[in-house]
């Protein structure tokens, strides 16, 4: 963007040292001198216009590029987060059933023990 506004910049300061040359040094009546000022003046104009046009499409398209970027990687972050999502309801779910899982095991063995302790007891008692 820079090297755009410098190149504007350097065609309008040398559209000026221009003319100003060619006031100075043309053998033309003031009548005619006008009519070459406003024409070359005009080519400068429109030349500036063509430059800043082509300087906005640029701008344009990288500001277009730039969002769609953007976009594609709100998309690519929301697909991530529900990879996570997912993995971390499947490690919830498994814990969960490692926990059921134990607790049945250990109450399995709770509850041999106390068979094993009531029939110890039992034969103590006999």
């Amino acid at each position: 963007m820079d090297k755009d506004s410098d190149l504007l910049k350097g065609l309008f300061i040398g559209g000026l040292i221009g003319i100003a040359l060619g006031l100075l040094f043309a053998p033309k009546s003031g009548k005619e001198t006008r009519e070459d000022i406003t024409r070359r003046a005009n080519k400068m104009l429109a030349k500036a216009k063509e430059e800043y046009e082509k300087a906005a499409g640029k701008s344009k398209l990288a500001y277009e590029a730039s969002l769609k970027n953007l976009q594609n990687l709100n998309v690519s972050a929301k697909e991530k987060a529900g990879e996570i999502g997912n993995k971390v309801s499947e490690a919830v779910q498994q814990g969960a059933e490692a926990i059921q899982s134990n607790k049945s095991r250990l109450k399995r063995a709770i509850d041999a023990g106390m068979e094993a302790y009531r029939e110890e007891s039992g034969k103590e008692k006999a």
